[in-house]
């Protein structure tokens, strides 16, 4: 046997191995995670860092296409305004190898102020985020099979097999057939979403937030807070001139600046991000994604303010007329 085959099945024996090592270790957490879900009025949210927050990506995608509706946080940009995507009820999916991740122990507090419910996937059972957490799925490993027990290899793996396992129990649980199944994919709803035009699904007319550059911080918050959004946009005769988020008030707060009745102006992003009204979802959504924000102006080639599209039009919150008209206005 050459040298190179002997290194991979060695590598393919030592993640199986961590894998049916698990199953031993499924237990009442794991069947109390799964009645939290199933008894949750919101969504879940999966949140990880590095090579974790890759993998809890791809159970964010599994979730979602199988009837479980679930979105990823990244746990950084969470901190830094992303926590208004977090709603009472929520079930939040933390994962993290060793369980001591500052980013993820940093979140925990701040997700169950939300009233979040909080499930450590990890292999730390002892760490300060599986002490923080409402339950603990153990998803430990022996070993990695990296030779320098450094590349998270077996402990992704096992992490990734737990979260497919999951899965697929809600599968059963919510009764998930292949009809929707397909409804779920490019020729179903989210599909036929993402091939509509930013402009049959934005958030549009008295809808959209938006205040005046003079607009003092106090009202810019208000409104803000009002269009539930996360984001006010600042305008002046129609043209878009910036953008407000509660990011950016956090960090005004972090930085001990004082807003008190200082114009919007003063603290707003100049120059946004924007989309046109005749950009694909889908292409919004990947901007999204790849700028790791919740929401996009959507302009004309004058500068013109036409509305902003939001993570959740672009996921489906809300119904959407697939004959191009966009969906009600929230209230």
């Amino acid at each position: 046997m050459s040298q190179i085959l002997r290194i991979a099945r060695e590598v393919l024996s030592i993640e199986a191995q961590g894998i049916e090592r698990l199953k031993k270790r499924l237990g009442p957490s794991f069947e109390q995670t799964v009645e939290m879900i199933l008894a949750s009025p919101g969504k879940v949210i999966t949140t990880g860092i590095g090579k974790s927050g890759i993998v809890a990506r791809k159970i964010t995608a599994t979730l979602s296409s199988t009837g479980t509706t679930s979105i990823f946080l990244h746990p950084v940009e969470a901190l830094h305004g992303d926590l208004g995507m977090v709603s009472p009820g929520d079930v939040v999916l933390a994962l993290s190898h060793s369980g001591r991740s500052d980013e993820l122990v940093t979140l925990v507090p701040q997700l169950k102020d939300h009233g979040a419910k909080v499930v450590a996937m990890t292999g730390g059972l002892d760490s300060p985020l599986a002490l923080a957490a409402d339950l603990v799925i153990d998803c430990g490993v022996e070993r990695e099979a990296c030779p320098l027990g450094l590349a998270p290899t077996a402990s992704t793996t096992a992490a990734l097999a737990m979260g497919d396992a999951l899965a697929v129990v809600l599968i059963e649980k919510h009764r998930f057939r292949a009809e929707d199944f397909r409804r779920h994919h490019p020729g179903g709803s989210l599909g036929q979403r993402l091939s509509l035009r930013v402009r049959e699904i934005m958030t549009k007319g008295k809808a959209v937030p938006a205040v005046r550059p003079s607009t003092p911080i106090s009202q810019a918050v208000k409104v803000m807070d009002q269009g539930d959004l996360g984001t006010v946009l600042i305008t002046s005769r129609g043209l878009l001139k910036g953008i407000f988020t509660d990011g950016d008030v956090r960090r005004a707060v972090v930085a001990g600046l004082r807003l008190d009745n200082a114009p919007v102006s003063q603290f707003m992003t100049r120059d946004p991000l924007t989309v046109g009204p005749e950009t694909l979802a889908a292409e919004a959504l990947h901007t999204i994604e790849e700028k790791q924000i919740t929401a996009l102006p959507v302009v004309a080639p004058t500068g013109k303010l036409l509305g902003l599209v939001h993570l959740h039009d672009l996921l489906g919150r809300g119904a959407v007329s697939l004959n191009g008209l966009a969906h009600p206005p929230r209230g």
